[in-house]
């Protein structure tokens, strides 16, 4: 696991193979001002421009500190740990006028990765915020016309479609795939509303199944710019949107409201499971109920 205080983000996390299974582009700006593409960056106080803040806020493009006095948080066996804490400076205070802390624990074990983000108000009136962990996985190529990509656990949900000025739409389809034939040059840009607490991206191709769990953060973001929008990116390579997919744990719908001295936390979990599902060896549906 790699961790940058810029942003507070994640941006490795290896299986027990070695294996990659975060997403980082290549023409990633590792330059102040300006966050990574890829990883898991944090979207605080702002989620996309869902407000009059910079894109996505300003978490992710501020430098962390090591947090000296991190809150007891309930004991983990065999983890390695590391928090952080984000503290509000004049300049943030001009664009936004709330005084915070923004906690980050960050959680390895074998075969999971876990954060748990907690925001504090420490400003003498209350304030809402939106809030998003977003997940760039790294999967198999979801461009072919036989993309073995799929998303397991937001069919029959309601979404705002950010390509289509956030109209709200129910998902129709049993899962969410991506197909190079069905839908050529096609980007997704959705927010799920109200969604479960595990969420499967099955990745048949590579034999591997990440379940996310979540909790305290009740909508997921998914996301992918397709060849057009990625080229169009400075900070993405024109071929990048083939081996990439994001499917965030997010709290946007219903913002978080937080009075003096309050605190709000969530949590995700990450796995990644080795599977044969391809071979029908592994039913996503079991693994979302906790069945496998």
């Amino acid at each position: 696991m790699h961790v940058l205080l810029y942003g507070g983000q994640v941006v490795s996390w290896k299986n027990e193979r070695r294996e990659e299974l975060l997403f980082v582009t290549k023409k990633a700006l590792w330059k102040p001002s300006k966050a990574v593409r890829g990883g898991i960056p944090i979207y605080f106080p702002q989620f996309a421009n869902f407000g009059p803040l910079e894109r996505h806020g300003f978490a992710r493009n501020r430098l962390w500190s090591l947090d000296p006095s991190p809150s007891p948080l309930s004991p983990a066996n065999n983890q390695s740990t590391v928090d952080l804490i984000l503290r509000c400076t004049e300049d943030d205070l001009k664009a936004w006028p709330h005084r915070f802390e923004l906690r980050l624990r960050i959680s390895l074990s074998a075969g999971k990765l876990t954060l748990i983000p907690r925001v504090r108000n420490t400003d003498n009136k209350a304030f809402s915020f939106t809030f998003a962990l977003r997940n760039y996985f790294s999967v198999s190529d979801i461009s072919l016309i036989c993309s073995e990509v799929r998303i397991e656990g937001l069919e029959t949900l309601d979404y705002f479609d950010n390509l289509m000025q956030r109209q709200r739409y129910t998902e129709q389809a049993d899962a969410i795939t991506f197909d190079g034939e069905v839908v050529p040059s096609s980007q997704i840009d959705r927010v799920y509303l109200s969604t479960p607490t595990k969420i499967a991206i099955i990745d048949h191709e590579k034999k591997r199944t990440f379940v996310l769990r979540k909790e305290g953060m009740g909508d997921s973001a998914v996301w992918n710019p397709w060849d057009k929008k990625a080229k169009a990116l400075p900070d993405m390579g024109d071929e990048d949107f083939k081996i990439m997919l994001c499917v965030d744990s997010a709290a946007i719908e219903t913002p978080v409201t937080l009075k003096p001295l309050e605190e709000w936390k969530g949590r995700q979990e990450l796995s990644a499971v080795s599977s044969s599902y391809c071979s029908g060896q592994l039913d996503p549906r079991k693994v979302l109920h906790g069945f496998s």
